[in-house]
């Protein structure tokens, strides 16, 4: 999945935020460069993230992120905080939220006040909430609530989408949760983004995904400006369901949808 987009220059620094909540500066000159291709995801030539970034164990980078914007962190019990970019001038890594045990960063973005705030979860809910409605904090500040969970869901997606972008759409891909990895074949549906109505912050929004007999979560979930694509491991493009579904209906057998397990979308 591409997690994030940063516009900048190759003299100009960024951000890579980590699931465990630090914030790491990075030069953009160090980090490498894809060869120019035709718009379709491909990382041929690629360097993996620990290649320039240093992890604690257990520890994943989520996401490159500007340093001069206001970002939106989301996490896995489903916090979501917006943090003022106060960040110290003279460290090279720094926390940007104070994490409650057992928690973790899922996605983090730079959100606009007139964008909508996106929760999906494991057990296929989906909360849309304005990004305005959450007042930015300090460094270590813990968030607030930003979606209700069940005891037993958690969330699979963070991040922010313009309202009035007609071609917004929500992917999402369910299993089984008791399969072998790559053994649970599950279901795509790709939905119009504006089919889900927004809610308030800190309840449960409403259901993205109908499950299939042996399915019983999302796997993977993602909503952003469209079209979605779907990618193998190794770069080749799949397919996608083309038909917008009904936003609690259910998938396309992935079969079916997309000629791989495990797709990269963006």
């Amino acid at each position: 999945m591409f997690t994030s987009v940063v516009r900048t220059s190759a003299r100009a620094e960024i951000g890579a935020v980590t699931s465990l909540g630090r914030m790491l500066r990075l030069q953009v000159v160090d980090i490498p460069a894809l060869a120019p291709g035709d718009g379709t995801p491909n990382l041929a030539g690629g360097v993996p993230a620990r290649e320039f970034v240093t992890l604690a164990k257990g520890e994943t980078l989520v996401a490159l992120a500007p340093l001069n914007a206001v970002l939106a962190l989301g996490t896995a019990k489903g916090v979501v905080k917006r943090v003022s970019p106060d960040y110290p001038l003279n460290r090279e890594d720094w926390e940007i939220i104070t994490l409650k045990p057992q928690d973790q960063i899922v996605g983090v973005c730079a959100a606009r006040e007139d964008e909508d705030l996106v929760f999906l979860t494991r057990q296929a809910q989906l909360l849309r909430f304005p990004a305005a409605t959450v007042r930015p904090q300090g460094r270590m500040a813990g968030g607030v609530a930003g979606v209700k969970l069940a005891a037993d869901d958690s969330v699979v997606f963070f991040g922010a989408v313009d309202p009035a972008d007609e071609a917004a759409v929500v992917v999402t891909i369910a299993s089984a949760s008791d399969a072998l990895p790559g053994t649970s074949p599950g279901s795509a549906k790709v939905t119009a983004f504006a089919e889900y109505p927004a809610k308030g912050r800190a309840t449960a929004g409403v259901r993205a995904h109908r499950f299939l007999k042996g399915e019983d979560q999302l796997s993977l979930g993602w909503a952003g400006r469209g079209p979605a694509k779907a990618s193998t491991a190794s770069g080749v493009v799949r397919s996608l369901p083309t038909e917008h579904g009904r936003r609690d209906g259910s998938g396309v057998p992935l079969s079916q949808a997309v000629d791989a397990v495990g797709p990269a979308l963006g």
